[in-house]
């Protein structure tokens, strides 16, 4: 089972020493998973853990607080998502005042060298880090010569349509309601992942009960009925469809996922439930 860590400073030996890939990593798409396979490599080669090295929250949602929702998944996803890539370990540095005002330098020696001890770096052809995103790949090639890491640069990957593989390019094909290139992009379908909460039962008086999931800071994907799947807490998958929209009974202007689940009559309020949009199916 993965391991996660939180933060950087004093951590035992047994936690430090890993090759890691190193990014927001948003979605864990296949563009990351490429350089994720770079850290895997190098971890194959050196004998040490496979780590990825990721931020919360999302650094930019620190630099920019007010920002309309953009998510493509939380912590736990993420966790979910790169276990089957093999990864032993997933750092979540905490991305605050302090690590903002890292220059690339102290980022590279005091977070990678002395916090974590990495053994190799794996980085994205665009990957930028420190104060006014003055590092680049080869700048932490040279901080790790003297810091004790190698380091792996994964090159642009793009798709059979020439488009890069980003987290953006996700974003953009939600909003516009196509399922498939998403899906296509991240290696698997967009899920939403939340605690269910009370609706106002309408579902329940008609035979058909739905579980109602607030969207959090994930993106907005197209209003509208989706065709889904819902992994429940014990693993069961149950497939339905869900609308994806403002509920006014709900006197709020925050979308809200609504969820039919096929032949399904259980109570889950309050448990946390993963729903894929599998396509979109109208407004």
């Amino acid at each position: 089972m993965i391991q996660v860590v939180r933060g950087w400073r004093d951590l035992p030996p047994q936690q430090r020493g890993a090759a890691v890939a190193i990014g927001a990593f948003d979605g864990v798409h296949r563009g990351h998973q490429a350089v994720i396979a770079g850290a895997r490599e190098a971890a194959s080669r050196l004998g040490v853990p496979l780590a990825v090295v990721s931020f919360a929250p999302h650094p930019r949602r620190w630099f920019q607080p007010d920002v309309a929702p953009f998510g493509l998944m939380t912590p736990d996803q993420m966790a979910r998502a790169l276990e089957p890539l093999g990864v032993d370990r997933l750092y979540l540095l905490p991305f605050d005042g302090e690590m903002a005002a890292m220059t690339d330098e102290q980022f590279a020696r005091e977070v990678l060298g002395d916090g974590l001890g990495i053994a190799h770096a794996a980085v994205g052809f665009d990957f930028t880090f420190g104060k006014g995103r003055t590092g680049s790949p080869e700048a932490l090639r040279r901080y790790g010569e003297t810091s004790g890491f190698t380091v792996s640069v994964a090159e642009r990957l793009d798709d059979a349509d020439g488009l890069k593989l980003s987290s953006s390019a996700v974003r953009e094909a939600l909003k516009a309601g196509d399922m498939a290139r998403a899906a296509a992009i991240l290696g698997r379908p967009f899920a939403i992942a939340g605690e269910v909460i009370h609706g106002d039962k309408r579902g329940r008086t008609i035979g058909v009960p739905t579980a109602n999931v607030g969207m959090g800071d994930y993106v907005r994907p197209a209003f509208g009925v989706y065709a889904t799947r819902t992994r429940l807490p014990d693993g069961r998958t149950v497939d339905g469809v869900a609308n994806l929209g403002v509920r006014p009974m709900f006197q709020t202007e925050e979308p809200l996922l609504e969820v039919w689940l096929f032949d399904f009559d259980e109570e889950i309020y309050g448990q946390v439930i993963e729903t894929e949009l599998i396509a979109w199916i109208r407004p």
